[in-house]
């Protein structure tokens, strides 16, 4: 088996192993929190959402930083950082007795929790431009299986042995994938031009801003993740709504998971015709589907009607982090693939942190079936913006560094 197969494989499980981890503790979040002291609803629900949301904080700030460290040491040794971190983070998880120190910890998950997006750009790295979609879209499908999974494990694990055990089961999951990253992994040192320009972290930043492709792509990045977890805490609310069943916590799980089943069967497909086709044009059908397939959900009346959509809106979904990653690794340098896809990661975790809030507000003024509707508009407004970069005369991602270099250091 050659290298590049193996590197990939080994990085795959890692994937589903980590991912599962990093979801297992959403089913009993609260449950844990009320262990600590005899709290009210009010104050675990705040907390919850506190708790839950800081590790995407401190995920936002460390993301590009990783990256630039990437670029200068290689990616191996990131994510064996991250993958250590998270098991050290998480298994301290499982001996706290306060809520402030579990929020101390989930902050501190935060700074290691770039695994998954290091190892989507250390597989790019290593993959040839022209099939960098269908090979990002495979390796996509390993993270969303594990978070498909992890949370039915984790509730598993909760019942069957106690929250504190499952921290400790979680942690040692992640240590077999950090220990299968550091003796399989065999990283290809990337020989650098000696003529290339040192690009200055302010550079990097105006150009990121300032270059009409490379915006939009991380504007639609984040729009990626408000989409995803604008309802993800009320959907629960709106199945409730929509059954009366008994068991609407495993309903819910049901139809949050139908997302991710689209996500899994097409992620691969739609990162293939990226390659085939050119991404900006996939990535634009993307956001039209995604348009098109959430706004119904705001009016069905049966559940089965909610989960079919979910299922379509998913399929829609699994396409943009492959094809997004993919248009990334295209455009930037070589040199700084890694910073450059930090900062598309940190626009994935603003979207996480802006989201749950997004929704919750909305929800909040004109009722939860509106939140589909407005997150909707913002895909439209998406396709909006790729649109018109399209429609310009494409600018040169490299040139565009070059002269902004120039610009910031005369």
């Amino acid at each position: 088996m050659d290298v590049q197969k193996r590197n990939f494989i080994i990085i795959w499980i890692s994937n589903v192993l980590v991912a599962g981890t990093m979801t297992m503790i959403m089913p009993f979040l609260s449950l844990y929190i009320e262990t600590f002291g005899d709290y009210s609803d009010a104050y675990v629900q705040k907390w919850a959402g506190l708790i839950f949301g800081a590790s995407f904080v401190t995920a936002f700030i460390m993301s590009p930083i990783w990256g630039r460290v990437a670029d200068k040491y290689g990616f191996k040794p990131i994510l064996l950082i991250n993958g250590f971190g998270i098991a050290i983070s998480v298994f301290l998880m499982g001996f706290v007795d306060s809520v402030e120190s579990f929020f101390l910890l989930r902050l501190l998950n935060g700074v290691v929790t770039g695994f998954i997006p290091t190892s989507l750009a250390f597989i790019s790295s290593q993959t040839a431009k022209k099939e960098a979609g269908k090979m990002l879209g495979t390796l996509q499908m390993g993270s969303v299986t594990g978070t498909l999974f992890g949370p039915v494990f984790g509730g598993l694990l909760a019942d069957a042995f106690g929250f504190q055990y499952t921290f400790v089961i979680t942690s040692i999951s992640v240590i077999v994938a950090a220990l299968i990253v550091l003796f399989g992994i065999k990283e290809q040192k990337r020989v650098k031009n000696p003529k290339a320009i040192q690009y200055s972290r302010k550079a990097i930043i105006s150009g990121l801003l300032h270059h009409r492709l490379m915006l939009n792509v991380m504007i639609v990045t984040a729009l990626i993740q408000v989409g995803n977890f604008s309802i993800q805490p009320l959907l629960s609310l709106y199945v409730s709504h929509l059954t009366d069943a008994k068991d609407v916590a495993f309903l819910a799980g049901v139809t949050f998971s139908a997302a991710g089943i689209g996500n899994l069967l097409f992620a691969r497909r739609w990162g293939k015709l990226g390659d085939d086709i050119g991404y900006e044009k996939v990535l634009s059908i993307l956001l039209l589907l995604s348009f098109v397939f959430i706004i119904p959900q705001a009016f069905v009346t049966q559940l089965w009607q909610l989960i079919f959509w979910r299922l379509l809106f998913g399929i829609a979904l699994g396409g943009m982090i492959p094809i997004t990653t993919a248009l990334v690794r295209r455009e930037a340098p070589i040199d700084i693939q890694g910073e450059v896809m930090g900062y598309n990661t940190s626009f994935r975790f603003l979207g996480n942190i802006i989201g749950p809030m997004f929704g919750g507000i909305i929800s909040g003024f004109i009722g939860i079936s509106s939140v589909f509707i407005v997150t909707g508009v913002l895909f439209l407004v998406g396709f909006a913006f790729l649109y018109y970069a399209k429609r310009k005369p494409v600018q040169d991602f490299e040139d565009f560094l070059a002269a902004e270099e120039k610009r910031t250091h005369s």
